[in-house]
């Protein structure tokens, strides 16, 4: 059976409390920090053509998803529209698709962005990490409030070997990786919306080239839309209703 544990409220003061605070206050200061480094150069006016491409992804991703609330022949029409290999929105020829790229990872100003970017994300987060891990290594710093499961042992547990204690009980290094990646409703409430810092996105885009690139994306959701398997969801809504009507007419 698991061990309980007592929890000293020390720790709760001088461990859980300044580690949050901490990680709020990185977080804010690594915006601003970004933010004093960006320059008009690094951010130009959007290119209208990109804001097009950009838009129309969107619109075939909306009707990707909502597909069953069309009939069949409206979601063909529409699929057409998108995907024709002659004049379709989201058709995008071969050689315009290599010269995109490669103007895309020639770019100066965008390759420095992008270093910027990762600097202001990797310094502060490394001394961070060497912070927690000198400082408050082997602490048990919280517990979660509702069971769970063996499988959330080694992410909530990292860096203490307590096989006996309840998986519920979380580590101070594992409460500094709970805080990194699961703070953006703060930083959303603090920050606004669209500058709310998400390290959880900005790692995974580390290695994904120099950002985002509406041609490529075109092609993309154009094999996206062509896979697509239409079942329209009026007849099973028709079929429900009258189910439920049944039941309650039986009342």
């Amino acid at each position: 059976m698991a061990e309980e544990l007592v929890l000293d409220t020390a720790i709760r003061d001088w461990v859980l409390i300044p580690l949050s605070v901490v990680m709020v206050l990185i977080g804010v200061l690594r915006y601003f920090v970004s933010k004093l480094m960006r320059s008009p150069a690094t951010s130009p006016s959007p290119d209208p053509k990109l804001v097009k491409e950009g838009q129309v992804v969107i619109r075939a991703r909306n009707l990707r998803t909502n597909a069953q609330f069309i009939p069949a022949k409206a979601f063909k029409a529409r699929k057409v529209y998108y995907t024709n290999e002659e004049n379709g929105l989201l058709h995008v020829p071969k050689e315009e698709a290599q010269k995109a790229q490669a103007a895309m990872f020639s770019d100066p100003n965008m390759a420095m962005d992008m270093m910027k970017k990762n600097l202001s994300m990797i310094v502060p987060q490394t001394l961070t990490f060497a912070w927690v891990n000198f400082f408050f290594s082997g602490f048990v710093a919280a517990k979660i409030p509702f069971p769970l499961t063996q499988r959330f042992r080694g992410m909530l547990q990292n860096g203490i070997d307590l096989s006996t204690v309840d998986v519920s009980y979380v580590s101070s290094r594992s409460w500094y990786f709970l805080n990194l990646f699961g703070l953006r409703g703060l930083f959303s409430l603090i920050l606004g919306e669209e500058n709310a810092t998400d390290d959880a996105q900005k790692m995974m885009q580390m290695g994904g080239g120099f950002g985002f690139n509406p041609t490529m994306s075109l092609g993309a959701e154009k094999d996206s839309l062509d896979i697509i398997q239409h079942d329209w969801a009026l007849p099973k809504m028709e079929r429900h209703a009258e189910d439920v009507l049944k039941q309650l007419l039986k009342k």
